[in-house]
């Protein structure tokens, strides 16, 4: 005999730090046609509790002996679970028995999620996991544990957001019954969605020359540089007005992961680069061109902890040729049919440029859709 543990993220496993984190828990005994009620299983206690789960590469980050006191900072080998919330699951830590042929409990365990926490993070030095731990035992049984993974999307401003007092400036259905706390969930989701409308909806001509030592090779132009996660970045080059013909162009879109100084295992250490998406293209005789580079609904936005931070940028790498732009045009004056072919082996310059950029989150309901986590786990006991 045994009995089932169902726990499901009705929303789905993504979430805004600030929101209410709700999971509806299941348990049921599934007993066969021949069970007697002397087989009922008897259900113990149980409990979840949410935790935020840290490691650090000891080759990169050196971190400061662990204290008693606080758990939230330990070295890779000695990483453990700490509880941000933790709470009983309501009747079920009372010892009872069921003797029907089959039964079901069902109870909701619903937890705010710390508006000032790390967002979920997996990165060649730091990683930051968010996990739903649900405690369960049988009687004279050992204890079971379920793992409910979900990720975490950080939106900075909602912190210092106060919320109006006056109730009657912020719409509401009059025909549905919110509890308080939903209603502020709610209200948080929709903050959330505003801001970022407001911040990656304003678009304006950013224009750069794109030039090395020798004179100008063309310009770049894009519309705006901050983003939400699952948008493209869009940009276009011009390069009929160049001294210098560009042969190819690349453009990667990447994430800086740095340590902050003090946690650095060795001073002055190479960040880490992470490359997400990338165009390249072979441009001489081109006017002008264009890329379109997806920021991934999976990836993280960026952030900074008192221990590392992580930023967005465009990596840019140009071929230029080194002679004239007169050597590399096709003549057009020949009396008679020509082929114009390639030369073999040609002088080039190479030389790259960064452009920092702003990613921020997204509604975590579309991020949901393409999570790698699932909203139902589940467990026997």
């Amino acid at each position: 005999a045994m009995i089932e543990v169902l726990a499901k993220l009705g929303r789905g496993p993504v979430f805004l730090a600030g929101e209410v984190l709700e999971c509806v828990i299941t348990f049921t005994n599934p007993l066969s046609a021949s069970s007697t009620s002397a087989s009922s299983e008897m259900l113990a206690w149980a409990s979840a509790q949410i935790h935020c789960q840290f490691h650090a590469s000891e080759n990169r980050v050196a971190l400061p002996p662990s204290d008693g006191s606080k758990h939230d900072v330990q070295a890779e080998n000695e990483t453990v679970f700490v509880p941000n919330r933790a709470r009983g699951l309501g009747e079920l830590q009372k010892c009872s028995r069921w003797a029907e042929k089959s039964w079901g409990l069902s109870d909701s365990y619903c937890e705010t999620l710390p508006i000032d926490g790390p967002p979920s993070f997996r990165g060649q030095s730091v990683k930051y996991v968010y996990k739903l731990t649900i405690g369960c035992q049988r009687v004279n049984s050992p204890i079971k544990l379920l793992r409910v993974p979900f990720r975490v999307l950080v939106l900075h401003g909602l912190k210092d957001y106060q919320f109006p007092q006056d109730e009657a400036v912020a719409p509401s259905n009059p025909f549905l019954e919110e509890e308080e706390g939903l209603k502020k969930d709610s209200r948080l989701a929709d903050l959330a969605t505003e801001l970022l409308m407001v911040a990656t909806s304003r678009r304006s001509l950013h224009l750069y020359n794109i030039s090395n030592t020798r004179g100008k090779v063309g310009t770049f132009c894009i519309f705006k540089t901050v983003y939400k996660i699952g948008e493209d970045v869009i940009g276009t080059f011009n390069f009929s007005e160049g001294d210098i013909p560009c042969l190819q162009f690349s453009v990667s879109l990447q994430t800086e992961e740095s340590i902050q100084e003090e946690f650095q295992r060795r001073r002055g250490q190479p960040v880490s680069f992470s490359t997400h998406a990338r165009h390249q293209e072979a441009c001489l005789h081109t006017a002008q061109s264009s890329f379109s580079l997806p920021i991934p609904l999976s990836s993280t936005p960026g952030f900074t902890t008192n221990i590392v931070s992580l930023k967005w940028r465009l990596h840019f790498e140009f071929v230029t040729s080194g002679e004239s732009a007169e050597t590399c045009l096709v003549r057009g004056s020949q009396s008679e049919a020509v082929t114009w072919t390639g030369v073999e082996q040609m002088e080039v310059d190479t030389f790259s440029w960064d452009l920092p950029i702003k990613v921020l989150p997204t509604n975590p309901i579309l991020a949901s859709y393409v999570s790698q986590f699932s909203s139902t786990n589940s467990i026997a006991i």
